[in-house]
């Protein structure tokens, strides 16, 4: 039989009988240990024993008509920023490497751990997740599946959870989005990356980057896993994906004079413009609008940004004691925020609330706000070598997406490319709190573009 890419693929062979848990799980952990592809760099820990004891649990409650949701036994990662009971967190560093084990686990993670979800090991990613490119000098830096041959940039900070997902390794992976780090991975590696309203996921358990943008998202192969997992780490009791609904008399909005279309590679303007095409044919109705607030957040960050107070704040204990365990480029972009004064956080805070407020009415009457998710298909691994190539090409990268983690908005990427081309994803953003609304929205999009 075919092995299942979804979660409801998965569930519906798990309740038939097609397969077990401990099959996918196997299947699963032979492709992370094979040594021809991408699981050493895509994996810092793996799981192994672990993940087949829980597979056979849920194997034997199914059996006994006692599992704990459909979703029992399906195979997923967890990016190396949450806690485990057990388990170390490192966040991607080697500094932390020999830390305690954590006393608990993460929320996010339990949540999904009682309804059975099995969890396979810890993926790679970004140093302490502050780089939207997905390289990592201490673990290796896992390659997206486009054009392996010459080695491309998976997207971070969740690289090792997108990588994972696109190789089969897992059916969805728990990653974390701060500026971009569950949409990008998934854009450059043609899988589906959701970040959601920040406060809806409990930070609790997690290393953190920024309190003010922090969020937690799952990384899979369609918007209805995405739903599915968010439903049950945000505390629900059950989850499934959302009902199907067609595209036409949707309304979706996008910024026009804006920021976010400038400097796009040809393959990925072609493919957003095919898009939006597709979806005004299906019967969607698409507007240029005015986002002016968008041009007054990089204003807004111009002494330094959230990223960069607060995790100096942080981690400045750290660097006295092990500063050059960091990789150099991390660390500056952390050091920054030293230069940041509590009168300019302030400030910061008080134009954030006043960007979010005026820009809520203008983008009100659309269902969706598109853009590309990033202006770039994955880019070499060779060409972030220097230092101001790595610079601008992240932040070219993270330049679309953190723009709504600034207005704390719920957002998805969904691949929009032809098959056999590089990698381009489609953002679609809701409003704030909207995400249930933009799960189903999501899904619609994905089917028409499917269909087309």
């Amino acid at each position: 039989m075919t092995e299942p890419r979804t979660l409801a693929a998965a569930a519906a062979d798990l309740a038939a009988g097609r397969t077990t848990a401990r099959a996918l799980a196997e299947a699963a952990l032979a492709r992370i240990a094979d040594p021809a592809g991408e699981g050493a760099r895509a994996f810092i820990a793996v799981q192994a024993e672990q993940a087949l004891a829980a597979a056979g649990a849920m194997d034997a409650l199914r059996a006994a008509g006692r599992a704990p949701s459909p979703w029992a036994g399906i195979p997923i990662s967890v990016k190396d920023l949450f806690d485990q009971r057990g388990a170390t967190t490192r966040g991607g560093s080697a500094i932390l490497a020999d830390a305690p084990p954590a006393p608990r686990t993460a929320p996010a993670v339990a949540r999904l751990e009682r309804a059975g979800f099995v969890v396979l090991g810890r993926t790679n990613m970004v140093e302490f997740a502050f780089s939207g490119l997905g390289v990592n000098p201490h673990y290796g830096t896992p390659l997206s599946p486009w054009d392996r041959a010459t080695g491309r940039l998976p997207g971070g900070s969740s690289s090792g959870a997108a990588v994972a997902v696109a190789d089969g390794m897992g059916l969805a992976g728990l990653g974390s989005d701060t500026g971009g780090s569950c949409r990008i991975p998934a854009a450059l590696c043609g899988i589906v990356g959701y970040k959601p309203t920040a406060k809806r996921v409990p930070l609790t358990g997690t290393l953190p980057l920024s309190a003010s943008l922090d969020s937690i998202g799952p990384i899979a192969n369609s918007a209805g896993c995405c739903a599915v997992l968010h439903g049950l780490m945000s505390g629900a009791e059950e989850a499934a994906p959302p009902a199907p609904r067609p595209v036409a008399g949707l309304r979706f909005g996008i910024p026009e004079e804006s920021y976010l279309f400038e400097g796009l590679e040809p393959a990925v303007a072609d493919a957003f413009t095919r898009a939006v095409a597709r979806l005004e044919r299906a019967g969607a109705f698409i507007e240029r609008f005015a986002l002016p607030e968008l041009a007054e957040i990089p204003r807004a960050n111009a002494t330094g940004g959230f990223a960069a107070a607060e995790s100096y704040a942080w981690h400045r204990a750290l660097i006295a004691r092990a500063g050059a365990g960091y990789d150099p480029r991390i660390l500056a972009r952390i050091q920054r925020g030293a230069a940041m004064s509590a009168a300019d956080y302030q400030a910061l805070q008080q134009e954030r609330a006043r960007i979010i407020a005026a820009a809520a009415p203008r983008t009100a009457p659309y269902d969706a706000v598109l853009c590309p998710t990033t202006a770039l298909t994955p880019p070499p691994l060779a060409a972030v070598a220097e230092e101001e190539a790595y610079n601008r090409i992240n932040l070219l990268l993270l330049r679309n997406t953190a723009a709504f983690n600034f207005l704390d908005r719920c957002s998805i990427s969904l691949p929009c490319h032809a098959p056999g081309e590089a990698p381009v994803g489609l953002m679609l953003t809701g409003a704030h709190d909207g995400d249930a609304a933009l799960l189903g929205v999501a899904t619609a999009v994905e089917a028409t573009l499917a269909s087309a």
